[in-house]
């Protein structure tokens, strides 16, 4: 399951940075602010995933 959650983790961030990037491109605020936020939540994801690492370990 933590491999499952981090590849997911990794999928959002990048989604959020195509998003950010293309937002940015087209002048779109709201897709940009949408962007950053997919990002964050993958950071999140991220961070919890290896928190997890951390005490299995």
């Amino acid at each position: 399951m933590a491999g499952n959650q981090k590849s997911k983790a990794k999928m959002e961030q990048a989604r959020g940075k195509a998003k950010e990037a293309a937002g940015r491109a087209v002048g779109n605020e709201r897709m940009t602010a949408e962007g950053r936020a997919e990002q964050s939540k993958g950071d999140a994801r991220q961070a919890k995933e290896k928190g997890k690492d951390t005490f299995r370990h």
